[in-house]
């Protein structure tokens, strides 16, 4: 780019404007309305540039910079360096000089601006006026609803005031001779001084409109009058500018309104009455960027409400849907105006022509040629979709305008004035055919928003404030698609920083909506889940209590003030009054109009991208919905508190229940929201990295639950099937039963799935294997006594001395145990796991359950643990446990030899055998019938012993049969040699202990009672539990008399 550019764009204006003045041209708005526009255009294009220039303080040190880089390259200064430089200088008064270079225009351009003046004042009336004529009503005169809509000056109609502000306000600042010689002027001039305190030169860039004239005025002689003028019109536009356009936004509101109803319901009015449409959009526009510059310039006022629309988004709303409709119903108008272009306009146009008095050759043939193609036109263009190019016609009609509006012309366009009405008809129709999307661009264009960010982000905030507005702020993110409109093919690198402003609101009023919207969704769910928790079983025992207690309750005196009665659940549906408004009323009526709002439309465009509203709201509701699972099981890590599994699964419930009722109005896929989230708590972390309630409960039952059973405070209870709490005094536990039923079991299932179970499982087997460690360095130190005792346990004498020589044998028995705790909660969990797929895919199990029965002691194990591997994942319970024979192959050890794991395996066996008899003389070993086990939980090694031997076995491919037999051998033995024990110590609970050996029986699928019967005989077992009895019902009775 050069200076010199710059100088000849300016050096061009003048020799325009000059050659205008010369040619004695005349302007007027309602005849040769595009060369009257085109030329205040081209003043008013040429004022701002000139102010904005002056506007930059560095110019000087701009320019100065600029000619050292051109010199530094070239070798020499820029040619037009020195004029430009000059030209700087002269201006640095711009206004003063401006005014001395248009002196000899004044002629010209009072005449363009007094050919506004009926037009101004036209569209300048107040909404009082606006309503008595019944602006924009297609129905206040039904019969003439669909007469075409037509005006001798077509696009004045739709003319922006705040263009024709800019050229009136310019136009007699730089020619202000006229105002004190010609009255029309000066009450234009003033009329236009009231309505505005701002217009924009450019983008955001405004002119304090009476500062600036005063300014000027007052440096001149003779201006006294209208710098009075100037200042009674700046205190009228703030006492009434305010309330003016305020009254007309609110008839705008109405008006549009049903406008926009009756062509939606009767879309083919949209071909008579299309300019309606275009003059709504337009009205809406200016009275929303007077709104924008005011709210932005305006910062210190008596009433700043005047400058605040808490309904503005009413009216952007309305704005995009009659934007929406016209897009819509193209087709529609393109056939109403081409048949009348060439049914109605062409033959109009051919009897002036032929009634024209003179008519050069030159402008004949044009005529003519207008003539000729409208004529031409067909309805089959419109069916066949062909694309429609007048816009050589309307350039040639240019052209005609400037032949005719000079002095010497031949044909004068003023004095042929249906010449002119008619042409601008067939503009406008035209336009109706190919121009249609630039219409509304002229027309209805907000990319001023795009400069004024703050105001736009504070008329939103200001529209959430309002639920009686929340159904059009999806006006909001529809007009950041007007960005696009500032850009300009000139200047392409501002294009990615106009794209990332519109980009960036779209996303974040969106984000804003759909945060607003799940808000509210997830508020609803949580009253839902009040309601549902007042149906809970836990709830009933006061109603029952009360019905078993009429008698007693009705004798007794009306409760006291301090005790409130508790409503029963479904009172909240009682109303003795409609005009009582209840939170949860409140909330749905938010929600409709917010799920009004983002299923406005299902997608949009901004710049290149396009838009799905929808899609935000889905990602926000799935985060909140997950964030509310975690929130309902109600996890405390400090006190160890956690919801029970089936209040947790009601709670749920409630809230899917309510979400899918949502599917019709959201607008978003509901069941993938639901499922999405359901499937991220089966996970450890959600999407957002945040702990799922699979881990929170995988964490609650291992530290909390299963801890306590470990250190006896919680034992297992196969009677009923749940592990139950032992009372302490002092300790404020958790009623463990609660927890672990079978109901409870099954809705933990129902939450975590396959996959959290898994997850659970995974957890669990760490523990277990942990202890197997442990177990497994236990063996080690103990291994040569072991190995002895192996081969010796029927000699009573010698393993009398080789017995006392083992150490640790507690700690085993203690570390067994809680592997058998472990892996008896487990299978409570698979079980629950079973019941629940069996209910949601019956089709699946049956086959999981056939194949599972295929499975036989020769099948290959890599085979059967695939298998048994397929049957855990559905809660079937396997000979094989493969989640722990996975965890065992995942064991690592300094054992380097498989030969030598295999004999710890064994040795671990007998360990447990011969360290059975030391049970007897823990007092908490005694059998108890009621809860078919014992108080510190050893019938859980029954489970540890047959699941831990069958998971060894497989990983170092042994016979599981043969081990458990010896183990069975081994154990009967030391048993029966506890017989003979003489320390009543010792034998405290034999019976009890006896017992074990029939439960280690019942639990393995590879052992059974004839086994049993051939090394630990059947009449002790019977007397055991003989004994076991009597010894309850003493103890039961002994308690009852105390």
């Amino acid at each position: 780019m050069k200076i010199e550019g710059g100088t000849q764009k300016i050096d061009h204006v003048y020799e325009l404007l000059n050659t205008i003045d010369a040619c004695q041209c005349h302007f007027d708005i309602n005849l040769n309305f595009d060369f009257t526009r085109s030329y205040l255009d081209l003043i008013v294009t040429y004022t701002s540039v000139i102010l904005l220039l002056s506007r930059i303080e560095d110019r000087r040190v701009l320019i100065g910079m600029f000619n050292c880089a051109h010199e530094m390259l070239h070798g020499h200064s820029d040619s037009s360096f020195a004029r430009l430089g000059q030209m700087v200088l002269e201006y640095d008064h711009p206004l003063k000089k401006l005014t001395e270079e248009f002196g000899p225009h004044t002629k010209a351009v009072s005449e363009a601006l007094l050919s506004l003046h009926c037009l101004f004042v036209r569209r300048n009336q107040g909404a009082e006026q606006w309503r008595s004529v019944q602006l924009l009503s297609l129905i206040g005169t039904a019969s003439a609803m669909i007469n075409p809509a037509n005006s001798d000056t077509m696009a004045c109609e739709y003319l922006s005031v705040e263009v024709m502000e800019r050229w009136i306000v310019i136009g007699f600042l730089l020619c202000h001779g006229c105002l004190n010689s010609n009255a029309d002027c000066q009450k234009l001039w003033k009329l236009c001084l009231q309505g505005s305190l701002y217009i924009t030169l450019i983008r955001e860039d405004a002119l304090q409109v009476h500062k600036v004239t005063e300014d000027l005025f007052s440096s001149l002689k003779g201006y006294g009058k209208r710098v009075a003028d100037i200042k009674e019109s700046k205190e009228h536009a703030i006492a009434n500018s305010g309330q003016f356009h305020s009254q007309r936004r609110q008839f705008l509101r109405i008006a549009v309104k049903e406008l926009e109803t009756v062509l939606t319901d009767e879309p083919g009015l949209l071909g008579p009455k299309a300019l309606f449409a275009f003059m709504a959009l337009s009205f809406i526009r200016d009275e929303v960027t007077w709104l924008v510059r005011h709210t932005e310039n305006v910062t210190k006022t008596k009433t700043p409400e005047d400058y605040v629309d808490s309904s503005i988004a009413e009216l952007l709303f309305l704005l995009e849907e009659v934007r929406a409709l016209v897009r819509r119903h193209v087709k529609v108008i393109q056939q109403y105006h081409l048949q009348y272009l060439a049914r109605f306009d062409a033959l109009v146009l051919s009897d002036i022509i032929q009634n024209l008095s003179v008519c050069p050759e030159e402008e004949s043939i044009i005529m003519s040629s207008f003539v000729s193609t409208l004529s031409s036109l067909n309805l089959k263009q419109v069916d066949n979709g062909e694309k429609f190019e007048f816009s050589g016609l309307r350039l040639d009609w240019f052209r005609l305008q400037a032949y005719t509006s000079v002095a010497k012309a031949p044909l004068h366009l003023h004095e042929n004035p249906d010449l002119a009405k008619v042409m601008n008809l067939i503009v406008f129709h035209s336009r109706m055919l190919d121009s249609v999307e630039n219409m509304l661009v002229e027309t209805s264009d907000l990319s001023t928003f795009c400069f004024h960010l703050r105001t736009f982000e504070k008329m939103f905030a200001v529209t959430l404030e309002e639920p009686a507005m929340f159904r059009y702020a999806i006006a909001f993110p529809l007009i950041c698609a007007h960005f696009v409109h500032c850009t300009h093919e000139m200047c392409p690198e501002e294009y990615p920083h106009l794209k990332n402003h519109g980009l960036h609101h779209c996303n974040s009023f969106l984000e804003e909506l759909a945060k607003q919207t799940s808000n509210c969704v997830l508020e609803i769910c949580a009253e839902q889940r009040n309601l549902s928790e007042q149906l809970l079983p836990k709830h009933c025992a006061t109603t029952i209590s009360k019905a078993k207690n009429k008698k007693t309750m009705k004798q007794r005196q009306a409760p006291r003030k301090g005790e409130p009665e508790r409503d029963k659940p479904g009172a909240e549906s009682h109303r003795k009054n409609r005009s009582v408004v209840t939170n949860m009323d409140k909330l749905h009526l938010n929600l409709t109009e917010l799920a009004l709002t983002m299923n406005h439309v299902q997608s949009f465009s901004v710049f290149e991208h396009t838009i799905f509203p929808s899609e935000y709201l889905s990602s926000h509701l799935e985060a909140r919905f997950n964030r509310a699972i975690v929130w309902l099981a109600g996890y405390n890590a400090t006190t160890q508190e956690i919801a029970r599994p089936s209040e947790l699964l009601a709670g749920v419930k409630a809230y899917i229940s309510f979400i899918q009722s949502l599917a019709q109005f959201l607008g978003a896929d509901v069941s993938r929201i639901i499922r999405n989230a359901l499937l991220q708590q089966t996970q450890p972390l959600d999407s957002s990295g945040e702990q799922t309630i699979t881990t929170l409960y995988t964490n609650w039952y291992l530290e909390s639950l299963l801890r306590q059973a470990s250190s006896g405070t919680i034992i297992l209870s196969p009677a009923m099937q749940a592990f139950i709490s032992l009372p302490r005094e002092g300790e404020q536990n958790f009623s463990a039963e609660e927890f672990s039923d079978v109901s409870e079991m099954r809705a933990l299932a129902e939450l975590l799935g396959p996959y959290g179970m898994k997850f659970l499982s995974e957890n669990l087997m760490w523990h277990v294997t942990s202890q197997i460690v442990e177990l497994k360095k236990l063996v080690v130190e103990n291994m040569d006594v072991l190995v002895q005792i192996r081969s010796n346990f029927n000699k009573a004498d010698l393993m009398a001395s080789l017995l006392p020589q083992l150490t640790g044998a507690d700690n085993v028995l203690k570390r067994m145990t809680i592997i058998g705790v472990i892996l008896s909660f487990r299978a409570m969990a698979q079980e629950g796991l079973r019941e629940v797929f069996s209910s949601h895919c019956p089709f699946l199990m049956g086959p999981i359950e056939c194949l599972k029965e295929f499975v036989t002691p020769d099948t290959d194990i890599k085979v059967t643990l695939s298998i048994f591997e397929l049957a855990s994942a559905a809660g079937v319970d396997c000979d094989i446990d493969p989640a722990l024979v996975a965890a065992i192959a995942n064991l690592k050890t300094d054992l380097s030899s498989p030969e030598e794991e295999y004999k710890v395996a064994c040795l671990l066996l007998i360990f447990l055998a011969v360290s059975l008899p030391l049970l007897a003389m823990d007092a908490a070993s005694f059998y108890s019938i009621e809860k078919d086990g014992y108080s510190n939980n050893i019938h859980c090694l029954t489970k540890a012993i047959i699941q831990v031997s069958a998971a060894l076995f497989t990983v170092y491919n042994k016979n599981i049969e043969t081990h458990l037999k010896e183990f069975l051998v081994v154990a009967s033995v030391s048993l029966l040699q506890l017989g003979q024990e003489t320390d009543k110590l010792k034998t405290r609970n034999r019976e009890s202990i006896s017992l074990l050996m029939r439960l280690v029986v019942e639990e393995s699928s590879f052992l059974t009672l004839d086994m049993l019967e051939s090394c630990f005989p059947y009449v002790l077992l019977r007397n055991a539990y003989r004994e076991v009895s009597r010894a309850f019902h003493l103890n039961r009775v002994s308690a009852s008399t105390h």
